[in-house]
Order: C-alpha cells, then sequence, then structure tokens
C-alpha cells in the first residue's frame, strides 16, 4: 500500500484544540482518520515548529490521500503538506526505466 508523509502546521484554532486534548488525542483522530479511507497510521511525531507534526500512514491510493487532505484542511485546524514516500526499490525500478527526454533548449 502506498506511504505518505502528511506534514501539518496548527492554526491558532487547531493549537488550542491540541491543548484541550493533547498529543495523544491527535494521534488516536489520525489513526481514526487512516483507517476510516481503508489506511493505517504508521507514525505521528510532533515537532518545533513549522510543521508541527509529521505523520506517515499508509493509505490506498491517491485518491484517499487527496481525500484526506481535503477533509483536514476544511475543517480549520491545520494546513497540510502531502508527499509521496517511495521505497528503495521503487526507486530502482524507476532508475532503469526506459524514459525518453529532451531538455529545454538541448
Amino acid at each position: 500500500m502506498p506511504r505518505f508523509l502528511i506534514q501539518a502546521t496548527y492554526t491558532n484554532e487547531g493549537l488550542r484544540g491540541l491543548l484541550k486534548d493533547g498529543g495523544s488525542g491527535r494521534v488516536e483522530a489520525v489513526r481514526r482518520m487512516a483507517e476510516s479511507v481503508g489506511g493505517r497510521l504508521e507514525s505521528f511525531d510532533f515537532g518545533f515548529g513549522k510543521p508541527d507534526t509529521y505523520v506517515i500512514c499508509e493509505l490506498p491510493d491517491n485518491k484517499a490521500a487527496a481525500a484526506v487532505a481535503l477533509v483536514i484542511g476544511a475543517s480549520g485546524g491545520a494546513t497540510t503538506q502531502t508527499a509521496v514516500l517511495l521505497t528503495p526499490a521503487e526507486v530502482d525500478q524507476a532508475a532503469k526505466q526506459n524514459v525518453e527526454y529532451r531538455a529545454p533548449g538541448a
């Protein structure tokens, strides 16, 4: 199942919610969110500053990842940036892929 890194930065409203629910409350909410779209929470870590959280989830596909990002953004509690994570084996396969490309001006 594809893995995604979701970096979130809390809004003032989101920070007030974090103070109320605590870090464990946020982890459980994100776990339920991932499971609701057929995925799994792999890790959830807090950091200092922007971004505030680093979350890795296995999600079924890009559509599920987009749905998660849309719902988080619409909640008003955080803004997100999502990256698709590739395994070393996937990068090996990509490196062996035949690609036809011409650089600009070449």
